[in-house]
């Protein structure tokens, strides 16, 4: 059987050619996009999408930024109020680190603590969070009271952070991957750090 294609029948056939090779470039550009920002041997550029962020790294971003602000505020009133030399140094480095650490986390959020995309903790929690009431003693405590629940709600803190530091244990982002690993080597020491100085007040 003949099939007879007219003029108009051509125009037709070429436009439809030239919407699907479009289409096909626009997909395999995504695509390319997408695998070079996780192949990146330097982790997470500036230019990278949120969106390329596994949910579990969102959610532990999201957690651990209000986690380690609260270790900030315990290390601004230590070194407010504590006249203990080891003390002092302790929250000095917690204070620089962890500040530091609150501004890269920022940035895979885009500079945001929140995003829809995820919208509950799917059961995890922040461990070693001081409650209000517990914070409130904090800041009315003095002396060695104060040192003492310093670095009991520390240390707690610390561990909570280590077992939040799982979440992201099987993450392929090396920025992350590399921050877990910090998170962990750096906290556990300074928990065994805080150990000895609380034994030695």
């Amino acid at each position: 059987m003949n099939i007879k294609f007219g003029k108009k029948d051509g125009i037709y056939l070429a436009v439809i050619g030239l919407v699907v090779l479009v289409a096909l470039r626009v997909v395999n550009s995504d695509s390319g996009s997408h695998m070079l920002g996780h192949s990146s041997a330097n982790g997470m550029n500036n230019s990278q999408s949120t969106s390329e962020l596994q949910m579990n790294e969102f959610m532990f971003a999201e957690m651990m930024i209000p986690h380690h602000q609260q270790a900030v505020d315990m290390s601004d009133l230590a070194l407010k109020k504590s006249t203990n030399p080891g003390i002092l140094d302790l929250a000095k480095r917690i204070k620089d680190a962890q500040s530091a650490e609150i501004i890269q986390m920022q940035s895979w959020l885009g500079g945001k603590e929140s995003n829809s995309m995820m919208n509950d903790h799917s059961g995890h929690s922040m461990g070693g969070m001081l409650t209000e009431e517990e914070f409130s003693k904090l800041e009315s405590a003095l002396g060695v009271t104060f040192d003492t629940l310093f670095l009991e709600g520390m240390i707690a803190h610390h561990e909570g952070a280590l077992d939040m530091a799982r979440m992201i244990k099987d993450t392929t982002t090396s920025e992350v991957n590399n921050f877990g690993l910090n998170v962990v080597e750096v906290q556990s020491a300074e928990i065994r750090e805080m150990k000895e100085l609380l034994e030695n007040l």
